[in-house]
């Protein structure tokens, strides 16, 4: 589960910034907090805010920090694999001033491990330039402890392995170089404390609707076992059922094309018709609302059966309020979600904040200053004009929209197209 999450100097967020899903003394929907080891956590973030603000890029943040931990092992060195070594995830500092265009940049988290390793938490992340990385460190904290105990720390050629086995780090120090995390490597060399780092990264899952490659891509994922399991097809059904009742099956044909490894899946959807009897329709041709869901159902049982984070760029588009709802409703649903599964979402859907869903401190906004600096804060944190926090009590939907909270676009009419 995931804690806390900070970066810093990553596209329009020039300075520190945290995400917290910890839980804050408030009274509102108590029910829902996790309960793990010393900690208080929230299933659910939403964050929103103008178009430009940088809503995504809180995402695109994280997503960075779990591709580099995933792939860093393959990141320059010596191998004679050219695309190999010259592999690199590019990503992109604050520009618009000069010191921080050059400048480092960090990636912080804090997690728990709610399964086998006993609620451990864990506190990990490091700090790159385009030259690699600079520092990095990993420490840990038993469900009783009080205090975090490193297990490593790197600056420069300071490296710091005590907290690992003797071999193991014979094995790191004779393989590290500048641009591979500690963690990768680990990982690759089986060293069984840096391997349950790299497999909690391994279980955070990605959706952004906001891009139209990424889009399509995740139209044509289908669930695990869909073409094969009838049970499976009828868990979409029954899932399909909750906002489209007429999908009452499916048909699936497995196609092999030239390469006996690949296939491609055909899928028709089957529909009851107004006079008892059944329709198909290709799923290429349904509405965009139902080829979304479908782009859904994947990601989404995987962050229910891992007890993973699922972040959704642009939840709502394409779908309906109530939908969006239901959805988030899976999250904060203990029996629906017992595996603690948590969602980040971007959204600019402000009716969610008008249907006593939300705690105050699972809403968050970012806005954008004149000199290009994203920031992000929690309605809990919010301070008005007065001084005073925002209760619980307040029309948040309301308030938002005429601009109390922040986070809106300032409009201008389109006066551009007016004649003269």
């Amino acid at each position: 589960m995931l804690i806390q999450f900070r970066f810093k100097n990553f596209k329009s967020f020039r300075d520190d910034t945290i995400l917290d899903l910890s839980a804050t003394k408030i009274t509102e929907h108590s029910d829902r907090i996790i309960s793990a080891g010393n900690e208080k956590l929230l299933p659910v973030a939403a964050i929103f805010g103008a178009n430009a603000s940088g809503k995504s890029n809180v995402i695109e943040a994280f997503r960075y920090m779990k591709t580099y931990v995933l792939d860093s092992f393959s990141y320059g060195g010596d191998s004679d694999d050219k695309k190999a070594k010259n592999k690199k995830t590019k990503y992109m500092t604050f520009l618009f001033d000069d010191a921080s265009r050059e400048a480092e940049s960090s990636f912080e988290v804090y997690f728990m491990d709610d399964g086998e390793h006993g609620s451990k938490s864990y506190n990990y992340g490091f700090t790159l330039n385009r030259e690699g990385i600079i520092e990095e460190w990993l420490n840990t904290k038993a469900k009783t402890a009080r205090e975090y105990k490193p297990v490593f720390y790197r600056n420069g050629d300071e490296l710091d392995l005590s907290g690992l086995p003797a071999k193991s780090q014979e094995l790191i120090q004779i393989s590290l170089n500048r641009e591979v995390l500690i963690v990768s490597l680990g990982a690759k060399l089986k060293i069984t404390k840096l391997k349950s780092i790299r497999d909690w990264f391994y279980n955070i899952n990605f959706a952004n609707f906001g891009n139209p490659y990424e889009n399509v891509f995740l139209s044509y994922l289908i669930p695990e076992g869909f073409a094969e399991d009838r049970r499976v097809q009828d868990k979409v059904v029954s899932y399909f059922s909750s906002f489209d009742p007429s999908i009452i099956g499916f048909n699936v044909e497995v196609l092999k094309g030239e390469d006996e490894e690949r296939r491609h899946v055909k899928i028709d959807a089957i529909h009851r018709t107004v006079n008892g009897g059944t329709a198909t329709i290709p799923l290429e041709e349904e509405s965009d609302g139902t080829l979304k869901m479908f782009a859904l159902y994947p990601v989404l049982q995987d962050a229910l059966e891992s007890g993973g984070v699922l972040f959704v760029d642009e939840l709502n588009a394409r779908l309906h309020p109530l939908l969006v709802r239901s959805f988030l409703i899976t999250f904060l649903n203990p029996e629906i979600n017992p595996k603690h599964a948590q969602l980040v979402f971007t959204t600019h859907d402000s009716w969610q904040l008008s249907n006593n869903l939300l705690r105050r401190d699972e809403i968050w906004f970012t806005e954008k200053e004149d000199s290009g600096v994203s920031m992000l804060y929690s309605l809990a944190d919010f301070v008005d004009k007065d001084g005073l926090k925002i209760r619980k009590d307040e029309s948040y939907e309301k308030n938002y929209l005429l601009g109390k909270y922040g986070g809106i676009p300032v409009l201008k009419y389109f006066d551009m197209f007016a004649e003269g």
